[in-house]
């Protein structure tokens, strides 16, 4: 067992010692305090936090290169997005290195002037053999969490990451580590850690990240993403991915993917190609609870491509995602976002 579950038992077995030293009285009084105090939280929680009613359609900045983040803000707002996933990862124009104090403060006021909502940060921070690499990376994740302070007043925020290559047998404790290291170090954020399978990757289905989830006792604060584009044609179907994910999804991408004759694959904008029934997947995620974020992705198989224009595929994706939205007949944010 890992450093990370000693401390946590150890704790247990602190707290359990402490009480049978107390007095009788006082530790009675102690159980009494604690389940009044957990009889009103669900009230408090109701008064504080009614249940939201819709789902957010977003937009991540994976796919507007060469357009400043400040300013694809507005021009998703105009096009009728409800929110936006910002990507953060090296090289792109909103890495938490390439954005000064002005820029941030330029960010922040984009998102109250449009009501914008700020859903997800992409930042692809693998684990490593390498102690350095997995400190870099760590210390990557601690600053998307602090920029994430800077440019919005949203309240939770999730830091979504793949988590590499590699075989899942050789990886999976490397990951267990890992991803308890983030979440430990960005506790007091208003971020949540949200980890997601990918088609390839050491964790490639939702049973692996909620393993994952299980080794370290389930931390609210660690959720996954749900990307359907990465399990279809893998023998896992849509529904029953969903049944499975929903109650530890925090983030859902969508795009579309279509099977080549020579037996891989390509990514395409998403309702495009017709290969994944966006209506269903919305229906079944509301239904069973979620009121996160359907975030359109462009992979870059699409955006690396000479004559793309990230306009046209943000207009693109809202027209078919909204489409998909009405079909569902799930709602979204109304005039105030």
């Amino acid at each position: 067992m890992m450093a990370y579950h000693r401390m946590t038992t150890a704790g247990s077995k602190r707290m359990r010692k402490s009480l049978r030293k107390q007095p009788r009285r006082q530790f009675v009084n102690s159980i009494l305090a604690g389940a009044g105090a957990l009889a009103l939280q669900p009230a408090l929680s109701v008064l504080a936090s009614p249940p939201a009613k819709n789902m957010t359609l977003g937009f991540s900045t994976y796919g507007s290169r060469g357009i400043a983040t400040e300013n694809v803000i507005p021009m998703l707002s105009k096009t009728g997005y409800d929110a936006v996933e910002i990507t953060c990862t090296k090289g792109f124009d909103a890495a938490p290195e390439n954005v000064s104090t002005k820029r941030r403060q330029i960010i922040l006021k984009a998102f109250r002037e449009t009501g914008l909502r700020l859903t997800s940060i992409m930042e692809h921070t693998t684990p490593a053999a390498s102690q350095q690499v997995n400190d870099t990376n760590l210390a990557r994740i601690q600053k998307a969490a602090e920029f994430v302070s800077d440019i919005t007043d949203t309240q939770q925020v999730v830091i979504q990451t793949v988590l590499g290559g590699g075989s899942w047998d050789d990886k999976k404790n490397l990951f267990v580590e890992q991803v308890g290291r983030w979440v430990d170090k960005t506790s007091g954020s208003k971020t949540r850690i949200c980890i997601k399978p990918h088609r390839g990757g050491g964790m490639d289905t939702p049973e692996k990240a909620l393993w994952i989830m299980q080794q370290l006792d389930n931390p609210e604060r660690l959720r996954m993403v749900y990307d359907y584009s990465h399990y279809i044609y893998t023998g896992l179907e849509l529904v029953p991915t969903i049944k499975e994910a929903a109650a530890k999804t925090a983030h859902i991408a969508v795009k579309d993917t279509v099977k080549r004759d020579d037996g891989g694959f390509r990514f395409e904008l998403p309702g495009t190609a017709g290969t994944i029934n966006f209506s269903t997947l919305i229906r079944q995620f509301y239904d069973l609870g979620y009121r996160g974020d359907i975030s359109c992705e462009v992979s870059g198989m699409v955006w690396g491509k000479p004559d793309y224009d990230p306009r046209s595929a943000i207009k693109t994706c809202y027209e078919n995602m909204s489409k998909a939205f009405e079909l569902a007949g799930v709602p979204r944010p109304t005039g105030d976002r």
